[in-house]
């Protein structure tokens, strides 16, 4: 049995708001860089525990036959064991999407943090109001 626990609907690492400013950005990527990290962990957890009850189904399905009980059951059981390992597989696809997304977040985050983060420090950091975006463009 897996110990995992679904989240409730609707609950997203980050709103996909229009609010565009930089430290909203990198707060963003931040929390979906941690929670496909935490989705990887879980990922793992539940194709370990998907492939450790494969093995012991498959080996419950040895003793059924063993102990001469109708081969229909055996088969059931086989049945069952192939179906945990091939989802087992299918998670750990699953888990390198999800690990290969998180992987490219903080590449994001440390890309945006340099191409953005200067400019920034210098709009926090005066006094005057910065110009709207579009005002020179009239």
């Amino acid at each position: 049995m897996s110990d995992l626990v679904p989240r409730p609907a609707g609950a997203a690492p980050a709103p996909a708001d229009g609010d565009n400013r930089y430290k909203a950005v990198q707060n963003k990527l931040r929390k979906l860089g941690k929670a496909m990290d935490d989705a990887t962990l879980e990922l793992e957890s539940l194709r370990r525990s998907m492939q450790a009850n494969a093995t012991r189904t498959e080996s419950v399905a040895r003793d059924i036959e063993n102990a001469g009980l109708d081969g229909k059951f055996v088969e059931v059981t086989n049945l069952v064991s192939v179906a945990l390992g091939g989802a087992a597989i299918e998670v750990r696809r699953l888990h390198d999407t999800a690990q290969e997304t998180a992987d490219l977040t903080h590449e994001t985050t440390h890309t945006h943090s340099k191409l953005y983060g200067a400019l920034d420090d210098i709009r926090s950091n005066r006094r005057e109001k910065t110009p709207r975006p579009g005002f020179f463009d009239r």
